[in-house]
């Protein structure tokens, strides 16, 4: 195992974070197995020193390893192929070090993140990853989204014409941008999961548009060049030459397109994605609170009307341990990937079988979630791309499992980006080219 704490905290340097990690490069003198990692560490709220206190000491024991690389390594690499997957690793942590680092990297992040959170010193443990970022090339993060569209089975006479017409991301950005959260996208996953190339390409184009007037703050793009993540004022910069003012915004953004369009027609991987997400979530989210509602009835303690009503996803009679382990996840993967999961009957689910279709719908929040990064030579203008050739150039990051207690949550969402869509008159027709 790595032995992070022989590094100096300068040896690091931050490169972006998300709701839940913090990633940062390393940059120090050439020491194997650092170069060319990152480190992720996990982040937490800002907290009362005692509390901090508390989570350290019940963190002494915790496991061999961080659930992320568990997950992966016995999970998803059985979903996705591990050439499209970032080598990772467990490095050992220690709060003195942890908050030295903080204090050399905070200034570098966000204003409204340090204000939320930062680095959590209670982890014992840290991962190091491939370094998808670094050297002398352009790196694009895209959070693609979910890429398709529902089936009817099990969608109410109310929200069926909706979700059968507008995808799930479309609906989700109105409501966000009804609330002044984001700003009005005219990206559609279902354009970049479609594998057309005229449909690719225009998804690519849309993602660059949100991005530039974002200034770079929606999270469906992160653009890096040289390991530095970019704005929209330093679009030079991904230029082979940065120095080169002969090209306008619109060449640039050409070329950027036309770069990561060749990178996505080649790779399998939003095929793979977009497959397992509608095969893991086959009832939609409507449709697993029904199979819920109606598991709950059949069971005798819980039949009666006065009964108490147990949200999706909480304990109960039958569901006494709900938070999956990784055991859990080994075994539905095994059941996902053998005939019984074939011999199925989606459209009339049985109560016998709630537990592998809770565990599928968070599977597939998992791969709605994740993210992609795709590598390719930095741009030049006025010249075709050198069209990189292995396919192992996108790779798939975020991949961290869900927790159960996250779908009633979900339940009340989904009923509610839905019912503002259609009070705002929305109707976007989204096309799923997989639809089957």
């Amino acid at each position: 195992m790595a032995n992070i704490l022989k590094t100096h905290q300068s040896d690091w340097k931050y490169v972006s974070e998300g709701g839940a990690t913090i990633v940062l490069s390393y940059i120090g003198p050439s020491r194997i197995p650092f170069d060319g990692k990152v480190l992720r560490l996990r982040k937490s709220k800002r907290q009362h020193p005692e509390v901090v206190d508390q989570l350290r000491d019940s963190r002494l024991d915790e496991a061999p390893d961080d659930p992320t690389i568990d997950f992966q390594s016995k999970c998803m690499a059985r979903l996705i192929p591990p050439e499209h997957l970032p080598d990772l690793e467990t490095v050992l942590l220690d709060d003195h070090w942890l908050e030295q680092l903080a204090l050399l990297q905070d200034p570098h992040r966000p204003q409204s993140r340090r204000e939320e959170d930062g680095i959590d010193f209670t982890r014992k443990k840290g991962v190091l990853a491939t370094d998808l970022i670094g050297g002398n090339e352009l790196s694009v993060e895209i959070k693609p989204k979910w890429g398709f569209l529902p089936q009817p089975a099990h969608l109410s006479l109310d929200t069926g014409p909706i979700k059968l017409r507008t995808c799930r991301f479309c609906m989700h950005n109105n409501l966000r941008a009804q609330r002044g959260q984001s700003l009005p996208m005219k990206y559609c996953p279902l354009d970049l999961f479609s594998g057309d190339i005229n449909r690719v390409s225009k998804a690519i184009s849309n993602l660059w548009d949100s991005w530039s007037k974002s200034e770079s703050t929606i999270n469906n793009l992160k653009i890096f060049a040289r390991g530095k993540l970019l704005h929209p004022s330093q679009v030079n910069e991904m230029l082979s030459d940065p120095g080169d003012t002969s090209g306008s915004l619109d060449h640039i953004k050409s070329a950027f397109t036309s770069a990561l369009l060749c990178c996505l027609m080649q790779t399998p991987v939003l095929q793979i994605l977009s497959k397992l997400q509608r095969t893991l979530d086959v009832l939609d989210i409507e449709g697993l609170s029904s199979l819920w509602r109606r598991t709950l009835s059949s069971h005798p303690s819980l039949a009666s009307e006065s009964a108490p009503a147990i949200p999706l996803g909480v304990s109960s009679p039958f569901l006494s341990s709900p938070e999956p382990n990784i055991i859990d996840w080994e075994t539905f993967i095994d059941s996902f990937l053998s005939p019984f999961s074939s011999g199925l009957d989606h459209l009339q689910p049985k109560a016998e079988n709630i537990r592998y279709y809770l565990l599928a719908y968070l599977l597939s929040a998992t791969v709605k979630d994740c993210s992609i990064i795709v590598r390719t030579d930095l741009l030049q203008l006025g010249k075709t791309s050198s069209k990189r050739k292995n396919t192992d150039s996108v790779t798939v990051i975020d991949l961290d499992p869900k927790k159960m207690d996250k779908l009633n949550k979900w339940e009340k969402l989904d009923a509610e980006i839905v019912n503002a869509y259609h009070n705002n008159g929305g109707s976007k027709i989204c096309i799923d080219a997989w639809r089957g």
